[in-house]
């Protein structure tokens, strides 16, 4: 999601724009979200990769 098409329940402005303290805090968390892959989908990516790995092993031998 992006913050060109917000308008702010405050002061009326796009939120893009951050003209008041409530368009600056929406658009600083929209922003902070939107980096990367979260950590949970991460550890759950990296317990599956050893579960993977485990059963390959396993089954190897």
């Amino acid at each position: 999601m992006s913050c060109e098409h917000l308008i702010c329940a405050h002061c009326a402005g796009p939120v893009a724009e951050g003209r008041c303290p409530v368009c600056r805090a929406a658009k600083s968390d929209l922003h902070r979200h939107n980096h990367g892959v979260s950590v949970p989908y991460m550890i759950t990516l990296l317990l599956l990769a050893v579960a993977v790995i485990v059963a390959v092993h396993h089954l190897a031998r």
